[in-house]
């Protein structure tokens, strides 16, 4: 026999389709997010981490800026091979308090890496880097072949 959750006139009054799918997406989530966790020494939840990027086209450059809080700017590399762009790094967790008892820890820590594919007409050799307030700024300089190049139209 299988047990149903009853609900009352109340709930069948105020129930939507809408709600179901929002607890069904809820559902998949933790589903999804159980995927990229493992447990630490202690028994507790380390979720994998990737810091979160955007990618910009400007003119002569692109740009890629990373959110790196709590990284030390000694931790993070940039390495360029075949065409592809890759930030490494590591976040370390602060050390423990022995007079502090964690209730709980939602910060992410761990090493990471992100490959980024170079578009064809990137100076590979004037690539440069800054890092400043946790986020880092890859400026990836175009050739002057890639940049776009406006051609006037003559009227006869």
């Amino acid at each position: 026999m299988a047990l149903t959750k009853w609900k009352s006139d109340k709930d069948v009054a105020t129930w939507s389709p809408f709600e179901d799918l929002v607890n069904m997406q809820r559902e998949l989530g933790h589903v999804f997010d159980s995927l990229f966790t493992d447990f630490d020494a202690n028994g507790s939840f380390v979720t994998q981490w990737a810091p979160h990027v955007d990618v910009m086209e400007h003119k002569d450059a692109y740009l890629i800026k990373a959110e790196l809080p709590g990284v030390k700017k000694d931790d993070v590399k940039i390495v360029v091979q075949d065409s592809v762009l890759k930030i490494k790094g590591e976040k370390n967790q602060e050390n423990e308090e022995k007079d502090s008892n964690y209730h709980r820890i939602e910060r992410s820590y761990g090493s990471f890496e992100r490959s980024f594919n170079l578009p064809t007409g990137v100076k590979s050799d004037k690539i440069d880097a800054t890092y400043k307030d946790g986020v880092l700024t890859v400026t990836l300089p175009k050739a002057e072949e890639a940049k776009p190049k406006e051609i006037e139209v003559k009227v006869s």
